[in-house]
């Protein structure tokens, strides 16, 4: 529990239920080594996403008077994976997390996938524990001061550009399609594919999900002709 309060020094916040915070740091690996896959991040991970994103899009929102593309674009920078390994390396999140000897063996604790699920779980162990105004207070301090002229992303986010080829037609509908996981928990492989309209338009492979997903929709801009970088 040391490991916790100083983490809660850190962020600021106290939890009043720790089993909370315990489980967003909690990382797969280790909760299948104790025998208790449900005590890991994952699902905390799935509803801090939703919160991330709903702060930022008010944040956005209220902050910058321009079209809804471009509210789309700046999001998508805020809270894709590198922003949120950056964010996770501000608080040295990584120090903190429980991780499976397998995963503790080969650099877990710096892997950016890691490092930005437990990012968006403690978040949601924020919201559950104290609401959305501490959630808020918490994911703010991360923003740009001048979100006006934020810094150009160092990434190309491929989901945003195929998503606003593909709104040019609103009968044309885009899926991403976890098909498969490959290679053991310390080294896990997932593999996406983008659809349009159930059809399959490019297949990516990454350590996580959402970098499964990006790989997927660059493929799928190669493959219509646009340069993707």
């Amino acid at each position: 529990m040391d490991k916790i309060s100083k983490l809660e020094e850190i962020i600021g916040y106290k939890f009043k239920d720790k089993n909370l915070i315990y489980q967003a740091l909690s990382h797969s690996s280790y909760a299948n080594e104790k025998k208790n896959p449900s005590g890991s991040n994952e699902r905390l991970e799935f509803l801090g996403d939703s919160v991330l994103s709903i702060v930022v899009s008010d944040y956005l929102y209220k902050s910058l008077k321009v079209a809804e593309g471009e509210l789309t674009k700046m999001r998508a920078s805020l809270v894709c994976e590198k922003s949120l390994h950056v964010f996770a390396q501000q608080i040295h999140l990584g120090e903190f997390l429980f991780l499976g000897k397998g995963e503790e063996n080969t650099g877990g604790r710096e892997r950016p996938s890691i490092l930005a699920d437990a990012f968006e779980a403690v978040i949601a162990a924020i919201y559950l524990d104290g609401g959305i105004e501490p959630a808020a207070k918490h994911i703010l301090r991360f923003m740009p001061e001048d979100v006006q002229h934020p810094q150009k992303p160092a990434f190309s986010d491929f989901k945003t550009v195929l998503q606003e080829i593909v709104q040019k037609n609103p009968e044309e509908k885009v899926e991403y399609v976890l098909i498969g996981e490959e290679g053991p928990d310390h080294n896990k492989r997932f593999v996406v594919e983008v659809r349009l309209n159930s059809q399959v338009i490019g297949s990516g492979k990454g350590r996580s999900k959402k970098e499964a997903e990006q790989l997927a929709a660059k493929e799928a801009l190669q493959l219509m002709g646009y340069e993707a970088q």
